[in-house]
């Protein structure tokens, strides 16, 4: 059992109420560094110096944040209204089980029964305004006297090993955090690594703008969990990425055409060590990339991410060799990042 991935998985970390995450990693991370603080946004930033052998300043980014939802009103009976907090397809929700605020009220998330519904609302998808969570409040005054406005949700998901693959919620971005631990616990790098536990990412890359900019870096990482559409379809559609093929590589996306020095090294690192990859289909979707590559002079930046099933959803699924396999890339190219590798004068 990857106890790493487990605690960090099963740890509630919706947008903006990132704080349990927080002190978690900031636990397993405080022996391996030299330097740690929390920002005003609420980003951990940490400082492994290097050895000295390079002057570069490099920056590694894993986003903290998962994806949940929001209390927004309380029904006469009881129940509680919600917006979602990140992107959703609705038709992830009707039935999961979540934890509500800081004292995780458990609830679950319902709708019209299906034995009530019409034939036409049967072939219809039921919408977030029209579901409500069930904590078994029986007034809107004993459902106010348990959770406020405001609060986050998420979902209760337990972690499992299914074999060569893992299921929880929240890979997305746990999986990369997971990856930027082992980094700092590894042995000190050729230069001072910066590693950003950043918040707000999948409401708008707010974090790591904020952290782009404070540290100032020559260069940066970005480790992430990106989504896998590897199963079988009827139109046979070309997969993103698949399950247990390797470290997904961004060369593009909906925010940035990732820096070709970087992604070129970063694919002969992979071929020189014979650690499989693959090349993220161009184009949709996005990361911390697209606000890191943009901050003050502009940042050489590049995405090594997990490939991961039903993202966005209350269950994801990875392959614990990709994971593996991007702890171990990502170290080999931070190792072997030198500063003629980012001139721009060649």
């Amino acid at each position: 059992m990857n106890e790493l991935l487990k605690n960090l998985t099963e740890a509630v970390g919706v947008s903006g109420a990132e704080q349990d995450v927080r002190r978690l990693i900031r636990d397993l991370i405080a022996g391996h560094v030299d330097e740690w603080h929390i920002d005003t946004l609420g980003n951990l930033i940490a400082l492994k110096k290097g050895t000295g052998a390079s002057d570069l300043r490099v920056l590694v980014d894993a986003h903290m944040d998962e994806v949940g939802l929001m209390i927004t009103g309380f029904d006469s009976n009881g129940t509680l209204k919600f917006d979602t907090v990140g992107g959703f397809d609705d038709r992830t929700l009707l039935g999961k089980v979540v934890q509500v605020g800081q004292d995780k009220v458990i609830g679950v998330i319902g709708g019209r029964p299906v034995h009530l519904s019409t034939a036409a609302q049967r072939n219809t998808v039921v919408k977030v305004e029209a579901m409500r969570i069930d904590i078994g409040a029986k007034t809107k005054e004993s459902a106010e006297s348990k959770v406020r406005l405001g609060d986050r949700a998420a979902f209760v998901t337990t972690y499992e090993e299914l074999g060569p693959t893992a299921v929880a919620k929240a890979f997305d971005n746990r999986a990369g955090c997971a990856a930027l631990i082992e980094i700092l616990q590894a042995r000190p790098y050729p230069f001072d690594l910066y590693a950003a536990f950043t918040v707000q990412e999948e409401v708008g890359l707010r974090g790591a703008q904020v952290a782009a900019f404070s540290i100032d870096a020559d260069v940066a990482l970005v480790l992430e969990c990106t989504p896998a559409y590897d199963l079988p379809n009827k139109n046979d559609v070309s997969p993103n990425v698949a399950l247990g093929k390797g470290p997904s590589i961004y060369v593009m996306d909906s925010g940035t055409v990732q820096d070709p020095r970087l992604v070129r090294h970063i694919l002969q690192t992979a071929v020189a060590h014979k650690i499989p990859y693959q090349i993220r289909q161009p184009g949709g979707g996005g990361t911390n990339t697209a606000a890191i590559q943009r901050a003050r002079k502009a940042i050489p930046a590049a995405t090594i991410a997990v490939p991961g099933r039903y993202a966005h959803t209350p269950a994801m699924m990875i392959s614990l060799e990709d994971y593996t396999h991007v702890v171990k890339l990502a170290q080999l190219v931070l190792q072997n990042l030198t500063p003629d590798i980012i001139n721009r004068s060649k």
